[in-house]
């Protein structure tokens, strides 16, 4: 087929997806249990547990960037520490869409899309570890998203975090 056909005229006149994911990964995973075996001795009594979820944007090149969800999580009973688990999980997305909405969507759309993969991966490592898989209720990321942007605000605009700091 030539590239004069009409087929290859309707690729070309084809819009853009506004967001595109090629890759999804682990970039870090780190799990602790400093305290094993005599912890689970101690699991008569309910864990405290902290979680601190982050989300960073770097750029990679025009329209495309890394996205990555950053999980601290510390498990502890009373003083003891049960574990430590720490999760950067990323993507790599093209976004094309106007410029005053790339930053909710990689700030908001893609965190969403990726925390399903993320919240499994924590489930998993917790439960082969030897503990109950921990279980991370949904997130909102619009919430966050809005926090960041008030804090952000307060700050003056021209404090405000590009897109690599997000």
């Amino acid at each position: 087929m030539s590239q004069d056909t009409p087929a290859a005229g309707a690729d070309r006149a084809r819009p853009q997806a506004p967001l595109m994911i090629s890759h999804q990964y682990t970039k870090d995973l780190s799990f602790e249990a400093p305290n094993t075996p005599q912890i689970f001795t101690q699991f008569t009594k309910q864990p405290e547990i902290s979680i601190n979820v982050d989300v960073k944007v770097e750029p990679v090149q025009e329209n495309v960037f890394e996205v990555i969800l950053h999980f601290e999580v510390d498990s502890r009973i009373g003083d003891t520490v049960a574990f430590l688990v720490e999760l950067k999980y990323a993507a790599v997305v093209s976004v094309h869409v106007p410029e005053e909405h790339v930053r909710p969507m990689l700030l908001i759309e893609v965190p969403h899309l990726l925390f399903p993969y993320a919240r499994n991966i924590l489930s998993d490592t917790t439960r082969d570890a030897g503990f109950p898989p921990l279980m991370l209720q949904p997130l909102d990321f619009a919430a966050m998203y809005r926090n960041r942007f008030q804090a952000a605000q307060a700050q003056g605009p021209e404090d405000a975090p590009p897109v690599g700091h997000a």
